[in-house]
């Protein structure tokens, strides 16, 4: 009963305005004290190791805070061109196939891959591949690397609503991760194609790609959908920095069918770290 009123609450809450306020506020350059005692707030109500990241003073802003780097060495990348890591530290919500062209977004609810990405024919390659969908918490690391190394062949801006993506809304909003803002970015890998998606939520005031400054920048306002195809595809390293939420939400990486088998560790609920080896070749 308690999610359900959560769910009623939300439906009438504002929630692509109250993220544009909150964005707004994370990027303010707030007085020195000001800013620093709320990094030490939110550090210690959500347990974040604070040794991970440089000093909080270098920090110009909270958002500068939360899309914070992580001191060079902490996430070793795990070495073959077929081995897939994990593209960000977070808990695994669901893992499986996309039979039939759809995946699991909770017990008894399912979405399709088109909706998802945005684009059928991307859809029809991924359809029956390996997909794993893996929730950042706002303690988490939120910048995502690229899972294979390979060339980044287009991108698809997809723009939506911001419903919250914690377990409650995952329970209970059907279709969640098709309804939610989100940036699809595409490779061509050694095991094939791999969409890398990145699906805002409520306070998730923007989600910024690193590897070409002309990407949108996720939930400004009357945005409207948008897509590139490289006529020159662009060089993704293995484990290097494809972009980050600034503030935390959900990553689901899809591969084409036949050529990648996760690891049987990803069950809902598993944690996962960027670099760690999450799949291969089946």
């Amino acid at each position: 009963m308690n999610e359900k009123l959560f769910i009623s609450a939300l439906k009438l809450l504002p929630k692509n305005t109250v993220s544009r306020l909150a964005g707004a506020l994370t990027r303010w350059n707030a007085p020195a004290s000001v800013r620093l005692a709320a990094m030490r707030a939110f550090a210690a109500r959500y347990g974040i190791d604070l040794s991970e990241c440089p000093e909080l003073q270098v920090y110009g802003t909270f958002g500068e805070f939360f899309a914070r780097p992580l001191r060079p060495g902490l996430r070793p990348i795990a070495p073959g061109d077929t081995v897939v890591v994990s593209p960000v530290d977070g808990a695994v919500s669901e893992a499986g196939t996309a039979a039939d062209g759809r995946l699991v977004q909770a017990k008894g609810i399912d979405y399709s891959v088109g909706a998802l990405v945005g684009d059928e024919a991307l859809a029809r390659r991924l359809q029956g591949g390996a997909y794993t969908t893996v929730y950042l918490s706002p303690r988490d690391y939120h910048r995502v690397h690229f899972p294979l190394g390979g060339r980044i062949t287009g991108w698809r801006y997809v723009p939506g609503q911001l419903w919250p993506v914690n377990p409650a809304s995952v329970r209970s909003v059907p279709g969640l991760f098709t309804v939610n803002e989100r940036l699809v970015t595409i490779l061509e890998t050694p095991l094939g194609a791999c969409a890398v998606v990145a699906v805002g939520a409520t306070v998730v005031g923007r989600v910024r790609a690193y590897y070409d400054p002309t990407v949108p920048v996720t939930n400004l306002k009357a945005a409207t959908a948008a897509a590139r195809d490289y006529a020159s595809p662009l060089p993704a390293e293995k484990g290097g920095e494809l972009g980050a939420f600034e503030m935390g939400s959900t990553v689901i990486l899809l591969f084409e069918p036949g050529r990648v088998r996760l690891d049987a560790r990803l069950v809902p609920g598993a944690r996962v770290r960027v670099g760690e080896p999450i799949g291969g070749p089946p």
